[in-house]
C-alpha cells in the first residue's frame, strides 16, 4: 500500500546568519516510523504558499509544537510581553492550513502550539501564561539542556471515558509531558474537550462533526511515540486515518 503524505508545519527561525524554516526531527520521525507516512515540511514564509495546492496532494496534516505563541491579534487580545515570542509567518500558514484541511476533510493532528492554533482558527481564545491563573499548576518545561529531562512524562490527564480519544489510546488516565505557558482560555464552539489536567487545564480536544480524524493534544506525544503506548496509539490512529483518506483519494482519481 502506498504511504500517505503528511504535511508538517514548521517555524521561522533565525540562526547562522540565515532565516530557516525548521521542524524538530521528533515530529518527522513520529510520522515516518509510527504513523507510517511520508513527512513533508510546510515552509513558514512571510508570503505563505497556497495551502490548497499542498492539500491537493496531502493525506494528513500534523501541527507541531513550538517555543513561539500564537499572536494575540488572531484572537482579539492586546499584545503583551508575557505573550511573546511570536512567529507571524507560522501563524499565517497554520491558521489557513487548519481551516482548509477541516473544510476538505483531511485528517489532522495538532500538538501543543498546534492545539492552540486549532482553537484560535475556530474562534477560541488563549491565555499567555496559564500558570498565573488561580489554582493552576505550572505546565512549563523544567530548565534543562537535556531534552529527555525537558520532555519527561510529568503529570496525569484524565480523558473523558465516553470520548473518542479514550477509545483511541485505550486508557482514561494518561501520564503526559507539559511544555507550555500558553493555553486555551475560551474553547472554540466546534471543539469538544476530550481530556483535562488535574488542575482543569484543557489538554485534548476533537473537532465535533469533522469529516475525518481531527484531534488536538496539549502534550508532546511525538517525543515518546516509539516507546510510550498511548503516544504510539495516537500516531498510529492518525496514520490509519491518513491511509484511509489516501485510499479514498485514489479511488476518486481512478474513477475520474
Amino acid at each position: 500500500m502506498a504511504q500517505p503524505l503528511i504535511l508538517v508545519t514548521s517555524d521561522q527561525k533565525s540562526f547562522d546568519g540565515y532565516l530557516w524554516s525548521a521542524t524538530p526531527i521528533q515530529y518527522l520521525d513520529a510520522v515516518a516510523a509510527v504513523a507510517g507516512g511520508v513527512p513533508v515540511q510546510v515552509p513558514a514564509l512571510d508570503e505563505p504558499v497556497d495551502v490548497d495546492v499542498l492539500l491537493d496532494r496531502a493525506d494528513g496534516v500534523l501541527l507541531t509544537g513550538s517555543r513561539s505563541n500564537v499572536h494575540p491579534t488572531h484572537y482579539g487580545e492586546e499584545v503583551t510581553e508575557e505573550a511573546e515570542p511570536f512567529d507571524p509567518a507560522r501563524d499565517a500558514v497554520s491558521i489557513r492550513l487548519i481551516r482548509r484541511a477541516l473544510d476538505r476533510g483531511v485528517p489532522l493532528l495538532a500538538v501543543c502550539r498546534g492545539l492552540q492554533e486549532l482553537n484560535v482558527a475556530l474562534g477560541g481564545t488563549l491565555h499567555p501564561a496559564i500558570h498565573n491563573l488561580p489554582e493552576r499548576m505550572d505546565h512549563r518545561a523544567p530548565e534543562s539542556d537535556d531534552n529527555a529531562v525537558r520532555f519527561q512524562l510529568r503529570h496525569d490527564v484524565r480523558l473523558d471515558p465516553e470520548g473518542d480519544l479514550a477509545g483511541i489510546v485505550g486508557e482514561t488516565t494518561v501520564h503526559v509531558n507539559s511544555l507550555h505557558r500558553q493555553g486555551i482560555l475560551t474553547l472554540a464552539a466546534p471543539l469538544k474537550v476530550e481530556a483535562r489536567a488535574e488542575d482543569g487545564t484543557i489538554e485534548a480536544v476533537r473537532v465535533e462533526g469533522a469529516k475525518s480524524f481531527a484531534y488536538g493534544v496539549q502534550w508532546h506525544p511525538e517525543f515518546w511515540a516509539r516507546t510510550d503506548p498511548p503516544s504510539r496509539r495516537l500516531f498510529e490512529a492518525f496514520g490509519a486515518a491518513a491511509r484511509g483518506y489516501l485510499a479514498g483519494r485514489t479511488r476518486i482519481g481512478s474513477a475520474a
